[in-house]
């Protein structure tokens, strides 16, 4: 597979979706408002003469932001701060914005960062580097409240065993490591070949709290679509049922019922005054060709607005 700009390690997710959904053209305006590692703020680039705007909280990204803009000039320019800022930190219409939602490659590799439990680490978590750490929640949080987040933002149908081992480990000394909580899960629910981690839901809760990711997520598409020029595109790529169920909803609640309209009809129907987006997509998932070659892909799901013209 061929991916559009020669990335090799950290190339984006869906990006020749990504692109078709946006449709870059020159002299637009594009937010890439999950920035990372670059990779899709550098396709637009590429792709069009057009300007991009990159957010981004952590403060791991700034030296590949400067190596852009040294790159592109006054057509790329990097905002520190959270998508959930969206409204506050872009002030200007533009005509397509793209939201990574999640772990960035750069986040997952980065041992130090605590997001993987594939390698040992502090247990962290923090995209901003900063605020109440993973560590902080399973060391201070009671045992109600941890098998309550685990199962709300986790789906762990064992939720409350993995927080009674966490509760009565932490009595004996605190959970430091990614390592120490893995092992801990693992006691709970045991490894089997060719099936998901154990560890995989509980370590997704607790990043969706540390970076507070569904509350962040809402606010991100509502300021978005409020800074959409008419027929401006938003996408928005997730990885679990939680955060697509957050965007599918939002472009459900906020577009028309779906009409069959014939190709040799005059008329389209008018749409409702309080009707946001024109057109929406179907939920599309990564080609066989590109899980192959990336399988973060593998969860991955596309969706797409078109907002109407006023």
């Amino acid at each position: 597979m061929m991916i559009p700009g020669g990335y090799e390690k950290h190339f984006p997710v869906m990006l020749p979706e990504v692109l078709q959904a946006l449709v870059p053209a020159d002299g637009k305006i594009y937010v890439d408002a999950t920035f990372g590692n670059g990779g899709y703020t550098e396709a637009l680039l590429k792709a069009a003469d057009c300007k991009v705007i990159a957010l981004d909280r952590d403060p791991n990204v700034v030296s590949r932001a400067q190596e852009l803009q040294a790159k592109y000039g006054k057509r790329f320019e990097f905002r520190a701060g959270q998508f959930g800022d969206f409204a506050e930190l872009i002030n200007e219409n533009i005509d397509g914005a793209v939201f990574d939602i999640g772990v960035s490659s750069m986040q997952l590799d980065n041992a130090e960062r605590g997001f993987s439990f594939s390698k040992d680490a502090p247990l962290d978590m923090r995209m901003s580097c900063s605020g109440l750490s993973a560590a902080d929640i399973v060391n201070t949080m009671s045992e109600q409240e941890l098998a309550d987040l685990i199962y709300k933002y986790g789906e762990e149908k064992k939720s409350r065993q993995i927080a009674a081992k966490i509760v009565k480990a932490r009595s004996i000394q605190p959970i430091e490591t990614t390592k120490q909580l893995a092992e801990l899960i693992y006691g709970v629910i045991h490894k089997t070949p060719n099936a998901i981690d154990p560890a995989t839901r509980t370590f997704q809760a607790l990043r969706i709290a540390v970076n507070n990711e569904l509350t962040e997520l809402e606010n991100g598409l509502k300021g978005a679509t409020a800074r959409l020029n008419p027929n401006g595109r938003l996408a928005v790529v997730t990885f679990h049922s939680l955060e697509d169920r957050i965007v599918k909803n939002f472009f459900k609640e906020n577009s028309g019922p779906r009409v069959h309209v014939s190709k040799y009809a005059k008329d389209t129907p008018e749409l409702d005054e309080n009707v946001i987006f024109a057109e929406t997509s179907k939920v599309i998932s990564a080609s066989e060709e590109e899980i192959k070659l990336n399988a973060r892909s593998r969860s991955a799901k596309l969706r797409w607005g078109q907002k109407r013209e006023l």
